[in-house]
């Protein structure tokens, strides 16, 4: 007990120094450009969709807006739905907060860092769009002003994982802060339905409610990003999966928290006749950029016995481009297996970065690569060749862009893994 007394102090001083680390970095917040805090304007006539499935529970409700900018949920609620509900909008960034105010000065506004603010009442209704990004180093990741707020942040958060994009986090602390037959309606990006980055979050939503997910696809003008409204009544079960905002593809009476994905009786069938491809072969990923440029014997002018370091533009279906340099980079082919002990024989590698489709070939000739998936077979006897040829193959591409659509820019490992194989 006394133990677990100290680590429970140590938590509590941990978490007093962010937040003293935040109080003194509140002017390096204010009139931020939009980028740095990951804000995405939302068109109106989603902000109308989202506001008719936030429709009132109740005759006075308690209605918050997260990262509220010049609140046009609490704005559009007010319109449909009257001023005698209780509506709260919360913003960092005191300028965008003025707006809010002289835009709708029958609501109460607060300017405090969301996911830092505790208030004492729950919500019966929370509504918006929670900014997107991930918070690192300027020179690498957008949402570089509050990259001192991070540990407070992860502090807090107990759905975090790996870099985590920071409307997660809104998702999670907005859950929390619903009343126990509340509602939530955000609209985020796809990837949390099936990147492992989110598998925490999944889980958490499940036991929290029942989930309602509309696919919308690239809904913001000028934003490669592909969007879905998440809907949760916290307190009811199961999952909803719409295409669009009207057609139900998907119905599980109970969800515990497993990928979101467009599922049929034709790709389900699929799959079940089938065996899953990570049960044949261990995914691997290739070397990174970093390990690339810090080997000794990697260089940018080629030497005797170099080849090139290979690159997604070098894989094609069913091919590899073994001449042209796209990474940049040479080293010599004995050395490969240096970066990896995977380059050191024939095997598959497959396309991470040419969107939701499977790009497949067999290198023969063992050259290191920069990133890719690399398949290494568990079992001996597979014809690679067939493998390549089956997964390059106009059935495998129909089930995976059916399951997925562009859910995320980049197939994933475990979209890979789950691809079904035939027995034989």
């Amino acid at each position: 007990m006394e133990r677990i007394a100290i680590m429970r102090r140590r938590d509590i001083e941990h978490l007093n120094l962010c937040l003293q680390t935040v109080s003194a970095l509140s002017e390096s917040v204010r009139n931020a450009p939009d980028e740095a805090l990951g804000v995405v304007y939302t068109p109106r006539e989603l902000v109308q969709f989202m506001v008719h499935l936030a429709q009132p529970l109740r005759e006075r409700c308690r209605v918050l807006e997260p990262a509220c900018a010049d609140a046009p949920f609490l704005t559009e609620f007010a319109n449909r739905y009257g001023t005698q509900h209780e509506l709260v909008g919360v913003e960092i960034d005191a300028e965008r907060l003025l707006l809010a105010k002289q835009r709708l000065p029958t609501a109460a506004f607060v300017e405090a860092d969301f996911l830092l603010w505790e208030p004492s009442e729950r919500f019966d209704i929370v509504i918006g769009n929670p900014p997107y990004g991930i918070i690192g180093d300027e020179s690498h990741y957008p949402i570089h002003v509050l990259r001192e707020r991070k540990a407070a942040y992860r502090q807090r958060c107990t759905t975090w994982r790996g870099k985590f994009n920071i409307y997660g986090a809104f998702i999670e602390h907005a859950t929390r802060l619903l009343a126990p037959d509340g509602r939530l309606v955000f609209v985020v990006a796809a990837s949390w339905l099936v990147l492992q980055d989110f598998q925490r979050l999944r889980a958490y939503l499940a036991q929290q409610g029942r989930l309602r997910v509309y696919y919308l696809g690239k809904a913001f003008p000028k934003r490669n990003v592909s969007v879905v409204v998440l809907v949760l009544q916290k307190g009811a079960q199961g999952l909803e999966l719409y295409d669009g905002m009207a057609h139900l593809a998907l119905h599980k009476s109970r969800y515990s928290g497993e990928i979101i994905r467009f599922e049929n009786a034709e790709w389900l069938e699929m799959e079940q006749s089938g065996v899953p491809l990570g049960e044949v072969f261990t995914i691997r990923f290739a070397a990174r950029s970093p390990e690339v440029r810090r080997h000794p014997l990697v260089r940018q002018e080629p030497l005797a016995g170099d080849v090139p370091i290979l690159t997604g533009r070098n894989l094609h279906a069913g091919w590899i481009d073994y001449n042209t340099c796209y990474s940049g980079y040479w080293m010599p082919l004995k050395h490969a297996t240096d970066l990896r002990d995977f380059y050191g024989f024939p095997h598959l590698v497959v396309a991470h970065t040419k969107g939701t489709r499977v790009v497949a070939a067999l290198d023969e000739r063992c050259y290191p690569w920069r990133e890719e998936f690399h398949l290494i077979p568990k079992v001996a006897g597979i014809d690679l060749r067939a493998v390549a040829e089956y997964l390059n193959s106009e059935r495998v591409q129909r089930y995976v862009q059916s399951m997925y659509r562009d859910f995320v820019p980049h197939l994933t490992a475990m979209m890979l893994k789950l691809i079904p194989l035939s027995p034989h």
